[in-house]
């Protein structure tokens, strides 16, 4: 069925949803305690280390990702193009996610190989899993409000799975490995590859592809390619998603020294006490002992321990948002709601130059403001990306979804890919000595300079982007009413 106004189940968003929880518990330890894994557990060089993870992700971006667009364009089943390849992938996902994890006796150069060959057999199958699963979204319906309330559901899970992450995942290593990390990296990843596969099973029992072009818009790979190279809203979403994942990959990396070596941790000790952190963290701590976990060990200085909190607030804060992303959209359309929210998000980011070292509630309070503004946006890009595989239809009449998303997950890790080594170059600029106790000025200047000019400099590019965007709210409807009207005329001719 060609529906554009099928109404999704809230069953059906949940079971689309938790495929991309099951996806960013492996996608989010990657990016945020990859390089700490291979280092200080699996004991890598680091430099060696960077390298497998650079040359890794620049695989992914330019060879699996294009390839895997093409595939599965291409791919005819009876359960449609893109739902069987989140079944085909979901228990080899589980499995090398355990491996790429797991610490097995070798000598330095038997790790590195190991390394190599699990994190690139990761890599594929997780592009072969999510690509898929991303252009899967536009075709389960071809209404753009509909779409819009999916990507809310999609994003909440995402944030769940961030917080996970990034707040309680080393007290989980902690916890299963009674102190060893290696065993408790280990015993970790196995439950999230459990948890993980079951979810992608769900994912593909609870949903349906309806949008399925007709038999006429067939297309060549020199046709999808010169209808990519010809779609303007396809390029400047592609600018924006790179820019957005530059500014996520050096804010998150920079953040901890910030804490670390910027914001007095005296005051951060102070924070932490009134607003009863510590209170709370030792009530847990006498918990989980009382139930036999004794390994459970929180952070006892004081900065990892705000960053954990800053972090936490800022997730909660960026899902708050995203539930209103839907309601503003479907009223004033994605891209002027997009564009203001990552504007304002911006100016958030921007009031972090101004704060003195003590300021840490003007600090914290900054970043629930900033993550609640851009927890707007979140939904909305994913959408926006299936609206230009709509316009490409629309003024092609061809239809080729997995091709168009494809090329954006290959913008998100260039993105990634060029945020985390700025983070690295950035700090050498300034003279950065690893571990020392104290910084120079002009290395707590530039993280400080990172962490809020820097980092609002792709936003505030990307903003000026969407001005270029011509897929507003007007043009929106049009093309779900015309191409409603081809689908409908398709299927009543044959």
């Amino acid at each position: 069925m060609n529906s554009t106004s099928e109404v999704l189940s809230v069953t059906e968003k949940v079971g689309y949803s938790l495929g991309d929880l099951a996806a960013n518990l492996i996608f989010q330890t990657l990016v945020t305690f990859l390089a700490f894994f291979y280092t200080d557990v699996f004991r890598i060089p680091a430099g060696t280390a960077a390298t497998i993870i650079f040359v890794v992700g620049m695989l992914g971006a330019f060879v699996f990702t294009p390839i895997m667009g093409l595939v599965a364009d291409r791919t005819r089943t009876r359960w449609g193009k893109f739902r069987p390849w989140v079944l085909w992938t979901a228990i080899p996902f589980g499995a090398l996610s355990l491996l790429a994890f797991s610490t097995p006796a070798l000598g330095e150069q038997g790790k590195v190989t190991y390394a190599m060959a699990t994190y690139t057999l990761l890599v594929a199958v997780y592009v072969a899993n999510n690509l898929p699963y991303s252009a899967l979204s536009g075709v389960l319906t071809g209404s753009m409000a509909q779409r819009n309330s999916l990507s809310s559901y999609r994003f909440v899970a995402v944030m769940v799975a961030q917080f996970i992450i990034q707040v309680l995942l080393l007290p989980l290593v902690l916890i299963l490995g009674d102190g060893d990390k290696a065993r408790g990296f280990h015993n970790t990843m196995t439950v999230f590859a459990i948890v993980g596969t079951l979810f992608f099973l769900v994912t593909f029992f609870t949903t349906r592809e309806r949008i399925v072009p007709v038999q006429d818009q067939a297309s060549s790979v020199r046709d999808d390619l010169a209808d990519l190279l010809r779609n303007r809203p396809w390029q400047i979403m592609l600018l924006i998603t790179v820019l957005l994942f530059i500014n996520l990959a050096l804010k998150g990396g920079m953040y901890i020294y910030y804490f670390k070596y910027y914001l007095n941790e005296a005051d951060l000790a102070g924070f932490l006490e009134r607003v009863g952190f510590n209170g709370l963290i030792g009530g847990l701590t006498h918990l989980l002992s009382s139930m036999g976990m004794t390994e459970f060990r929180w952070p006892k200085d004081a900065p990892p321990s705000a960053f954990s909190l800053f972090n936490a607030l800022g997730i909660i804060f960026m899902i708050v948002g995203i539930s209103f992303s839907k309601r503003l959209a479907d009223r004033f359309g994605k891209r002027d709601v997009f564009g203001a929210a990552l504007f304002v998000s911006t100016l958030f980011l921007l009031a972090f130059y101004a704060y003195p070292p003590n300021a840490i509630g003007l600090v914290v309070g900054s970043y629930i403001l900033h993550g609640f503004f851009y927890g707007i946006t979140i939904p909305l890009l994913w959408a926006m990306i299936a609206d230009v595989a709509d316009y490409s239809e629309w003024k092609n009449r061809r239809r080729a979804t997995a091709i168009i998303f494809s090329a954006m997950l290959c913008g998100l890790k260039v993105g990634l890919s060029v945020g985390g080594a700025l983070v690295a170059g950035i700090l050498a600029h300034y003279g950065y000595v690893a571990e020392a106790a104290s910084e120079s000025p002009e290395v707590v200047n530039g993280i400080r300079l990172t962490v809020s000019v820097l980092c609002s400099v792709p936003f505030l590019v990307a903003v000026l982007l969407l001005f270029l965007y011509k897929i507003n709210k007007p043009m929106e409807l049009r093309i779900e009413r015309e191409l409603g009207e081809r689908r409908l005329l398709a299927s009543t001719a044959t």
